[in-house]
């Protein structure tokens, strides 16, 4: 009887000490639940209308949930006495561990979120990177995807793509296209410069706006030779160059 007494009242004065403790540790709990699964949402809704990949926002709102649920869990147990030092230190050790195993992917990973946020190319875009040049046919979570022309495709690590130069030919609808027409001194030069403004002017794919421009880039004791440069939408390069070529031949 005596031993049931002390257990009892060694229960309550438990109780008494660490009520404050107990009812402290299920608030944080409480709100750490729910704000966990507002911050997610909050942060999911954001993506989305920056129009990132549904596929990365779904892997980065499970990373902010179970992130923000393991820190209330560490709270939690730290505000009802529990030593968390050594908890914590195995954890860090743990993701050291993992981190150096997949330092790879970590950074093909990161590279990936950076491509989705800032945008240097999106899917359909023709970009030049990494000695290939296609059309974006996917950006995924550790690749992006490219079509050459010659229909293959090629798979590169976001790593090299956020880390290297990388160059948009479809940022801008028009682009400036450069090629040199060599010729000899026995040809007639002013005819040939007048062939090549008439093909110009009579082209419906060459812009007028910017001007085109026809320099002497050249001048040796074979001939000469002439830079031409002509503006055009961005899929009418290769035929703006083959229509003045054709003509001058």
């Amino acid at each position: 009887m005596e031993n049931k007494e002390y257990y009892i009242n060694t229960l309550k004065k438990f109780l008494f000490d660490y009520s404050a403790n107990i009812i402290t540790a299920l608030i944080i709990l409480f709100v750490g639940l729910w704000l966990s699964k507002f911050i997610a949402k909050s942060f999911k809704r954001i993506l989305l209308s920056r129009n990132v990949e549904l596929t990365l926002v779904e892997f980065l709102e499970d990373l902010v949930f179970w992130g923000i649920r393991g820190l209330v869990f560490i709270s939690v147990i730290s505000k009802l006495g529990v030593e968390t030092s050594s908890f914590v230190a195995i954890l860090g050790a743990a993701g050291l561990a993992v981190g150096l195993s997949l330092q790879g992917s970590l950074a093909n990973f990161a590279g990936g979120i950076l491509i989705v946020l800032f945008k240097p190319f999106k899917v359909g875009d023709k970009i030049e990177v990494q000695g290939e040049i296609g059309k974006v046919e996917d950006i995924q979570i550790f690749s992006t995807k490219i079509l050459t022309g010659n229909n293959h495709m090629v798979y590169i690590p976001n790593g090299l793509l956020s880390n290297g130069k990388i160059k948009n030919l479809s940022q801008k609808h028009t682009s400036r296209t450069d090629f040199e027409i060599a010729i000899t001194h026995e040809q007639n030069a002013t005819e040939i410069k007048s062939k090549i403004e008439q093909s110009i002017k009579s082209s419906s794919i060459i812009l007028k706006d910017p001007k085109p421009e026809i320099y002497i880039s050249n001048y040796s004791e074979t001939g000469i030779t002439y830079l031409v440069r002509v503006w055009t939408e961005n899929n009418d390069v290769t035929q703006a160059k083959s229509d003045i070529l054709s003509a001058v031949k």
